[in-house]
């Protein structure tokens, strides 16, 4: 298990856990996020997003959904747009745009269709040279239709940027609500939740498989600790780990072909290797009589980093991934713990408790050891990277509430993802592609 208990607001309950097979949708009023945006970065991308011409004929208001996810990267501000609806065909007045302060405009449409379906059509202007930039027209369902602005918003970002956006990826979360747990796949803005499995009693320690493709995550509805594998389209899943005493803390390897666990099958927390699979003996890696737990491995599968107390207090440790000698890691402060480590391989977020008590996020530079403090919240955990490592995503409390936030690495701009009335904890960030 993890060291810091107290971290999680999962606790033992009475009844069996139900698995649902697949994604299930949300009501509507349960799914939504408010997503509130506060800071302010340097070096912004000024951006007009207009209203899309019949966007309020839409289920989504399209151009709301670009807008949000421009303004939540860090990279963009936003130059109002005063509510002039430009389309695809329009022929922006550039001068007038330039005396506003915008560097680039985008605007479109959303036409339904016979089939039911809607004609979504955007275009990206250069307005300082006055050039069309991008364009492009999708035919969608009307379910797809926040799935497509979050594409848009995408190539708008890498268009202007040369980075790939991830406004059209997924995030796992886990919420607690009467006494119900249950593990959710939604979009990157908290928007479009869907059930992968819930129950009575606690799931935990969700995390993504490198395709996409799987959640490797933690039930106890077995009454003990027992890591699962589950397939997000068709909900099946396999035991992967279910040895005597805890099973818990999956982490991918970045091939996706085996996981590693925190066991305590042989009487002492230790870091083990298990097949995606499950079945056959695990390879245990760590040989210490303290406490080992939170593997992360380095976006290469050369090394795990993993929380150990040998020193006398939790710290962060990295070994190779086959094991042997370990070294550490942090050494500002007394207790560091749940490493997560950048897909670019530069950076590792984590948790520190100050001398206060209050659990704060941290970034590491892990080429020259540089920590900066990114949040002063009181009880943050489980940090995330975007897989493009330029947000983190990482659970906090606000307002007396377990919620989701993201943040910019140089802590200027964070945002809230929180529903009304759910406490949610222990965010995953998924990989690229779907």
């Amino acid at each position: 298990m993890r060291f810091n208990d107290r971290r999680h607001f999962l606790h033992q309950a009475a009844a069996g856990c139900a698995v649902l097979g697949g994604l299930a949708a949300v009501p509507a009023a349960q799914a939504q996020f408010r997503v509130e945006i506060s800071g302010i970065g340097a070096s912004q991308i000024p951006v007009a997003i207009a209203p899309f011409r019949d966007e309020d004929r839409a289920a989504v208001p399209i151009s709301q959904v670009i807008r949000a996810d421009l303004e939540r990267s860090g990279l963009f501000r936003i130059v109002p747009a005063a509510g002039e609806a430009i389309d695809e065909l329009s022929r922006p007045d550039f001068p007038g745009w330039r005396n506003r302060g915008a560097d680039a405009l985008a605007g479109g449409s959303a036409t339904r269709l016979a089939d039911g379906r809607h004609d979504l059509r955007y275009r990206l202007w250069d307005v300082v040279k006055g050039a069309d930039l991008l364009g492009q027209s999708l035919a969608v369902p009307r379910e797809d239709l926040r799935r497509a602005a979050h594409r848009i918003a995408d190539e708008i970002y890498q268009k202007l940027t040369g980075e790939r956006g991830i406004f059209s990826t997924r995030i796992a979360y886990v919420s607690k609500s009467a006494g119900r747990y249950t593990l959710f796949v939604a979009d990157a803005d908290g928007e479009g939740a869907k059930v992968a499995v819930g129950g009575a009693q606690p799931i935990i320690s969700p995390a993504w498989s490198p395709d996409g493709g799987n959640l490797a995550y933690v039930s106890f509805e077995s009454g003990k600790p027992v890591v699962y594998v589950q397939d997000v389209s068709s909900g099946q899943r396999r035991v992967v780990a279910s040895f005597k005493g805890s099973n818990s803390a999956p982490a991918w390897s970045p091939d996706g072909s085996q996981l590693a666990v925190t066991l305590t099958r042989d009487g002492n927390s230790e870091i083990y290797l298990v097949g995606r699979g499950g079945g056959g003996e695990p390879r245990r890696l760590t040989q210490a009589s303290s406490i080992e737990t939170e593997a992360a491995w380095s976006s290469d599968g050369r090394s795990i980093y993993f929380v150990s107390d040998r020193g006398g207090g939790p710290q962060i440790y990295r070994m190779s991934a086959a094991g042997g000698n370990a070294e550490r890691v942090t050494f500002s402060g007394s207790y560091n713990i749940s490493p997560a480590l950048s897909p670019d391989g530069r950076w590792m977020a984590y948790i520190t408790r100050n001398g206060g008590g209050s659990f704060r996020l941290q970034l590491m530079d892990l080429s020259s050891g540089t920590v900066t403090a990114l949040t002063d919240t009181n009880d943050d955990e489980s940090p995330s990277f975007a897989p493009n490592s330029r947000l983190i995503i990482y659970a906090s409390r606000s307002g007396g509430r377990d919620v989701l936030m993201t943040t910019t690495l140089d802590g200027s701009i964070k945002a809230r993802l929180s529903p009304p009335m759910v406490d949610v904890r222990e965010p995953v960030w998924g990989p690229f592609g779907r």
